[in-house]
Parts: C-alpha cells; sequence; structure tokens
C-alpha cells in the first residue's frame, strides 16, 4: 500500500527500465538497455559511477581471465568499450578519470537519463509487480517518483528487492541443501566482509608516522598470514603503496546494518597496520607517507535475490553450459572468512576452475516480483558460486545481458520471465553486440556477409579470410576464428567480401584487442606492471572501407586512430552494393592485422 504523502512534492519521471545502482553492472544494464530503444534511467545514491571501480573505492575490475591466467577470455561488450575507453584517455590509471568516462557514457547516451546522488527511499508493489520508486536527490534537495514498466536491481546490497518483498537470501547455505563440498555444515547468515584500501606514496626520504590515539596496536603475529611488506608477490598483487584487500571485517555481523560501525574498525585497524609498517620492524616503507584513504569499504557480499534458477558450486566446477546462458565467469571461487582480518589462518581460498562457466538467464529476474531483473553481485547464486561470480567484469557482462533482455520485454509487451521462452533471439541479440557466450554463434539471418565470399591480400596458415564469418567473434581454446594478415604491406592489407546486390545501411567490424592481456585500471603496481602500456598494439588503427557495384566504386569511408574493438559504421541513406572491401592502413603497434568477425545489415 502507498503511505500517506504530499504528490505535489514529488516530481514524476516515467520509463520503460529504471535501472538503480550505478556499479559496472548497473552502467552496462542501463547504456545496453537504451541503445536498444528503450527509455531507460539510471538511479546511483553516489556522486560518482563505477561501484566498487570508482575513486571512492578504487578496485580494479577482475574477470574470467582471472588476472591473465586463462587465455583469450577477457570480457567484451560494453565492459570492453569502456576500459578500452579509458585506455586512450587515462595513462596514469587514475580512478577520477575513470569516473568521468562512465560518467561520459552514461551521461550522453541517447534514450538514458541519470540521477546521481539519488537515494531509493521506498518501492511501491501491487500484486507482486513493482508500480514505482520514491527516491530523494540529497544535491538538489528534489524528491522523484520513478515509473517503470521494468525495474533492474544493480544496488549490489539488493535493497529494491528486498523492499518490493523479492525472495532473498543473505548468508551460507548448508552444504547439504546443494551438495556443495566446501559449504559449510550448518546454514548460518555469515557473509563476506568489507574492505577498505590506501594509497602510499614513495616521497624519496624518510618519513615518520605518529599513530593516532584511536588506532588500534597490530602485531606481527596477526599479519603472519597477510603479505605486506613493500615487495610482494604478484599472486598478493598489493604492496605498501597499494593498500591489502585482505583488510576485512564484518562478514560475522551484518555488513548491511552495522556498516557504520564496520567502517570504523576497519579504518581501526588501517591506522595500526601502518603504524606497524612504519614503525616496528624494516617492511620497505622507510619513504612512504600515505596520501588516500578510503571512506566507502567495499563490500562483497550481502543480499542474493532469487530467481528461477540458483546457480551453484558444481555448474561452477562442471564449466556448465546453459541452454538459456547469457554470461559467463572464471575467475576461482575467492572464498573468504567471514572473520576477514581477524581469522587466523590464510585470507582467502582460491578454489580454481578449469574452464570458464555459464551463466542462465532464470538467474537474472526475480522469482516472485514479476516486472523485477537484476545484474551485479546480487544475482541468484548460491554462497559458494558467488565467490566467483561477485567480480565486477563478471558483474557487467550480466548487466548488458539484462539490459538488451529488459529492452526486448518492452518491445514485446511481456515480463522479463516470457523472454526466457525465446532464448536464442536474446542470446543472438548479445553476441552481435559483441558479448561472448560460449557455445554459441552467429546465426543471424539477416547478416549478409554470412553468405559472402570471402578473400584476401595475405593470410597466415589457420588465419583464412572465411573465418571472419565462422559466426564466432575471439579465440577459444585452439580455434583461431579470425583473419590475420601476413604483416603489412606498403600499400596496406586488405579484406574483401562479395555478395549478391543488396541494399547495405550497416556494416560492424571487430577487431583484435588482444584479449589474453588485461587493460584494467588498477591501485596495484604489481598489476600495472604486468600490463602493457597504451591501446592494445593488435587493434587497427587506420583503415576505409569501399563499397562496389558491378566492378564500380559508389562509396567509400576512411577512419583514423581506432581506438576501439567494436566499430559500428552505419549509414543515414541505404548503399546498394554487391562487394565491400575493408582496407588497412595501420595497427597501434602490431606487424599483422587480425580481424575476427564482419557483419552486414
Amino acid at each position: 500500500m502507498d503511505r500517506n504523502r504530499n504528490y505535489k512534492e514529488y516530481i514524476v519521471k516515467k520509463y520503460d527500465v529504471v535501472v538503480v545502482g550505478g556499479g559496472m553492472a548497473g552502467i552496462c544494464a542501463a547504456i545496453s538497455s537504451a541503445r536498444d530503444g528503450a527509455r531507460t534511467v539510471l538511479i546511483q545514491n553516489r556522486a560518482v559511477l563505477g561501484g566498487n571501480a570508482s575513486s571512492e573505492i578504487r578496485m580494479h575490475i577482475c574477470g574470467a581471465d582471472s588476472h591473465m591466467n586463462r587465455p583469450n577470455a577477457r570480457e567484451t561488450g560494453i565492459i570492453e568499450e569502456i576500459l578500452l575507453e579509458n585506455r586512450s584517455r587515462n595513462p596514469l590509471h587514475s580512478f577520477s578519470i575513470l569516473d568521468t568516462v562512465n560518467w561520459e557514457k552514461v551521461k550522453y547516451q541517447e534514450n538514458l537519463e541519470l540521477f546521481l546522488n539519488t537515494q531509493t527511499l521506498e518501492v511501491i508493489t501491487q500484486n507482486n509487480v513493482i508500480k514505482k520508486i520514491y527516491a530523494h536527490q540529497w544535491t538538489t534537495e528534489k524528491s522523484y517518483e520513478f515509473q517503470g514498466n521494468i525495474y533492474i536491481d544493480c544496488t549490489g546490497d539488493g535493497n529494491v528487492a528486498y523492499q518490493a518483498g523479492a525472495e532473498c537470501r543473505m548468508g551460507r547455505e548448508a552444504r547439504s541443501e546443494f551438495d556443495e563440498e566446501f559449504a559449510p555444515e550448518q546454514a548460518d547468515k555469515h557473509t563476506m566482509g568489507n574492505t577498505i584500501m590506501f594509497c602510499a606514496k614513495d616521497t624519496g626520504k624518510p618519513s615518520k608516522f605518529i599513530k593516532p590515539f584511536w588506532a588500534y596496536d597490530v602485531t606481527e603475529e596477526q599479519l603472519k598470514n597477510r603479505g605486506h611488506s613493500h615487495m610482494v608477490s604478484a599472486m598478493e598483487n598489493y604492496g605498501v603503496d597499494s593498500g591489502y584487500w585482505w583488510l576485512e571485517l564484518g562478514g560475522t555481523e551484518d555488513v548491511i546494518k552495522d556498516g557504520e560501525e564496520i567502517r570504523d574498525e576497519l579504518l581501526k585497524y588501517l591506522y595500526g597496520i601502518w603504524d606497524h609498517i612504519k614503525n616496528k620492524g624494516d617492511h620497505g616503507a622507510e619513504n612512504y607517507e600515505l596520501e588516500w584513504v578510503q571512506f566507502l569499504p567495499g563490500k562483497r557480499e550481502s543480499r542474493r535475490i532469487m530467481g528461477d534458477y540458483i546457480l551453484k558450486y558444481q555448474d561452477l566446477k562442471e564449466s556448465k553450459v546453459f541452454n538459456d546462458a547469457v554470461a559467463y565467469g572464471g575467475w576461482p571461487m575467492d572464498m573468504h572468512p567471514p572473520e576477514g582480518f581477524m581469522y587466523s589462518g590464510e585470507a582467502t581460498n582460491f578454489i580454481k576452475l578449469k574452464d570458464v562457466y555459464t551463466i542462465p538467464y532464470r538467474c537474472y529476474y526475480s522469482k516472485n516480483i514479476e516486472n523485477l531483473m537484476m545484474a551485479g553481485r546480487n544475482i541468484s547464486a548460491t554462497h559458494m558460486a558467488f565467490g566467483s561470480i561477485r567480480v565486477m567484469a563478471t558483474c557487467a557482462v550480466g548487466g548488458q545481458a539484462v539490459g538488451t533482455a529488459a529492452a526486448l520485454a518492452v518491445a514485446k509487451r511481456c515480463t522479463p520471465r516470457e523472454i526466457g521462452t525465446d532464448i536464442e533471439k536474446l542470446q543472438q541479440k548479445l553476441i552481435k553486440d559483441d558479448c561472448y557466450i560460449p557455445s554459441i554463434y552467429n546465426k543471424d539471418e539477416k547478416d549478409i556477409a554470412r553468405h559472402s565470399k570471402v578473400t584476401a591480400s595475405s593470410w597466415q596458415k589457420g588465419y583464412k579470410p572465411e573465418l571472419v564469418i565462422n559466426g564466432m567473434s575471439r579465440t577459444v581454446k585452439d580455434e583461431n576464428n579470425c583473419w590475420k594478415s601476413m604483416g603489412i604491406d606498403k600499400t596496406g592489407e586488405w579484406l574483401t567480401l562479395a555478395f549478391e546486390p543488396t541494399e547495405v545501411s550497416e556494416l560492424i567490424l571487430k577487431f583484435d584487442s588482444n584479449l589474453s592481456k588485461e587493460i584494467m585500471i588498477s591501485l596495484s603496481k604489481v598489476t600495472r606492471v604486468m600490463q602493457e602500456p597504451g591501446i592494445p598494439q593488435t587493434l587497427v588503427k587506420d583503415y576505409s572501407i569501399h563499397f562496389y557495384m558491378d566492378q564500380k566504386e559508389v562509396f567509400s569511408q576512411k577512419v583514423k586512430d581506432n581506438h576501439q574493438r567494436v566499430n559500428k559504421l552505419t549509414f543515414t541513406e541505404s548503399i546498394r552494393a554487391d562487394k565491400i572491401t575493408l582496407c588497412i592502413n595501420s595497427t597501434h603497434g602490431c606487424k599483422d592485422v587480425t580481424i575476427y568477425e564482419v557483419r552486414i545489415y
């Protein structure tokens, strides 16, 4: 029931799709929904977008490649687009610059409206359908009533779902419920904890640190299983310059309701640890001073919203491919003890996976609220499976899948659940938009390229030109799935597709951004050093396209300084042609030209 209120105080805003939560999952959900024609709003309660990847928290965006340990597994789609855009502008790995890139992507996306600093206050449901959301924007003192056909909860904590009466879980399942071998014997409410990070700078000369009176004393015994010296291994990923992911507390408490107290305790331990590093033994930090301390804790786990399927441990271990797969993951089941820093054993248990796994569409919509979807760490999964699906790149590709599905539901005037009855349509749309779904190939009959004859200026063994139309737009194990030239001739390399005369209005090209290398922003010096700086050298930089009809050129267009994997060229007036030639003049440094897919519409 709606509560008594003065409705004149509320500004009513109506949309097709309402997305709440502006982390990487919410950003990708909102952008994909808007690009597919749905009038969309993104509501974020912070001043910046990005969630755990924002300048407030500064966590790097991990995913299925598991820090480059799994070749060709990096996520593509909107998250790849954002990270490549960030690469082109942000050589110093500034998280504030990434904030701006995220803001720009959302703010200037057609069909998408953004509300920052806006907190959801109340969710109104009727007969298991969300009718409206009340929210307040703190910076303007304006109150809003948001109405939509589909609502997407990307809040992490699942607070929209919780207020709507959606079925949720919080804590760890008993081993017997899903027969998960590493689950606890008894179910409990314990979760993984919250973390705060810091940055320290080498000043080039010795500096003193005076411990605040409120900070704890931290001993070497407490840190014996927590690498904390200046030189750490690549596995640790952080050093005295970039904080420690293991500074974690709150998993035995309520990470939502006790969040303020948990933050205070984390601060007391952070400054105590820094005092230990500076003043109690040689930790290689004599010249270092703190320059930033995180005040908004990074949260790993809280509520999970139940869908028609609950993803479990066995699905990940068996690398299961679901018939209704719309996303994938591959990060290990990274199981942190609920006690966090107070646990005397290892800081985490990495349960490695032999391959990537898929996530079914049924995990992305609510079991009992008809027009509610979810994306991010709050999707339908057990605590064990959550250990892997919670990382941001996996959340992002799920967000794009959900936004695409929401726009389809709006267009078809149906519920999210009903979209699952024609799952191939959703899957085909996602892979067209460069989302990888294992075992799903291009079957789009509207794609003229699929029936073309493909030739090229040159190619290496195993990289024939016709591979650009084989339906898979990345390397998968020993399948190259791309054309690769024999170097770049002075006059450039070319790829030609010939087909029956037709009207062409769109051309989609998918280049090689080297999906075996990380391009994510990171606080960690270890992680940054492992990366190749700048735009991936394998990407095509300068090229031109030429349309022919009866051997006569009828249209051409040049593209300079490309830095994106996907190039979508649309033409205001269709071009009648029977052949298209792509001429590549340069890459960002690689001596060969690589193209994974060409689509023609």
